[in-house]
């Protein structure tokens, strides 16, 4: 049997045998159907565009380790906003509305610079800010080494300053 996952009838059949599997495994963790959907989709779009790289042998693991990290992301995203919202609510009464608009608008520069980084940037920065994880922990967790998390992350800190700066 052919496993070059570029072509068309391999990769409907992996889509076909895991899409479904896929996306219950993501709604079983959000608890969210649409975004499930969307993140399978995802997944799919990055299966395709390496699949000169993954053979359909390794079609499966690839698809739950995007999905999954895609899953993460979008968590820690949540947590952010949830985060800031808090705080920003917190302090509405205290602040002068100048004060306010600067604040929001920084919010919505800084979430929009961590969501352009590179997606292996944005996942070290966020897993290391947002769910406080070690390099260490990181690096296991991604199956990378250690210098390899810090030179994300060193990447992914010198982008946001260079825009921290701007504001």
């Amino acid at each position: 049997m052919n496993n070059n996952t570029c072509q068309e009838k391999v990769f409907q059949r992996i889509f076909y045998e895991h899409a479904e599997k896929v996306r219950n495994f993501l709604y079983y963790k959000s608890g969210n159907l649409a975004l499930s959907e969307d993140l399978v989709q995802d997944a799919f779009g990055k299966l395709w565009e390496n699949c000169a790289k993954v053979s359909a042998e390794k079609a499966r693991s690839f698809l739950y380790t995007v999905a999954n990290n895609a899953f993460l992301n979008q968590v820690a995203h949540q947590k952010v906003v949830l985060k800031f919202q808090q705080k920003t609510h917190r302090d509405r009464d205290t602040q002068s509305p100048h004060y306010l608009l600067e604040q929001q608008e920084f919010k919505q520069g800084l979430e929009k610079a961590i969501a352009d980084l590179p997606e292996d940037q944005r996942t070290v920065f966020l897993m290391n800010r947002i769910d406080k994880k070690k390099y260490r922990e990181i690096a296991e967790e991604l199956g990378l080494s250690v210098k390899a998390v810090e030179k994300r992350m060193h990447k992914a800190l010198t982008v946001l300053r260079k825009i921290h700066k701007k504001v």
